[in-house]
């Protein structure tokens, strides 16, 4: 039993002492973020809105390069969001990963339920520092 607790310490000072010289650590997976905000058209119901969101939330399930997805709509008590409610972040594992996604049919689809609703559209893309 010493000797198998003697090799394991051995083991985890071996593996330290090369982070500590070569100032690696174990790569974490960076993530690319697409954040896209809506603005909806004023004539837009509540119903029509919810059923926007609703539907895009769905890709996070069908469009298998979606890494996660979160939105949510906005309260800021600053009021600078120029008419903006609808905040939606997806990740991806790379720009290949973005440029399938926009080219699935699910997300063709989607595109044609947001058409009549949309007003503007804000979208940034960036790599998690």
């Amino acid at each position: 039993m010493k000797p198998l607790l003697y090799s394991c310490f051995l083991l985890m000072f071996s593996m330290t002492s090369i982070f500590a010289q070569t100032g690696t650590k174990p790569e974490t997976t960076k993530l690319l973020r697409h954040v896209v905000i809506f603005k909806f058209k004023d004539s837009s119901s509540a119903a029509d809105i919810q059923k926007v969101a609703d539907t895009f939330f769905a890709l996070k399930k069908i469009v298998p390069q979606i890494v996660d997805m979160e939105w949510g709509i906005n309260n800021s008590p600053e009021n600078f969001n120029q008419g903006f409610t609808h905040c939606f972040m997806l990740s991806y594992k790379s720009e290949q990963d973005l440029a399938s996604y926009q080219q699935h049919p699910a997300h063709k689809a989607f595109q044609e339920v947001l058409k009549p609703h949309m007003e503007k559209v804000f979208v940034v893309d960036y790599w998690v520092k």
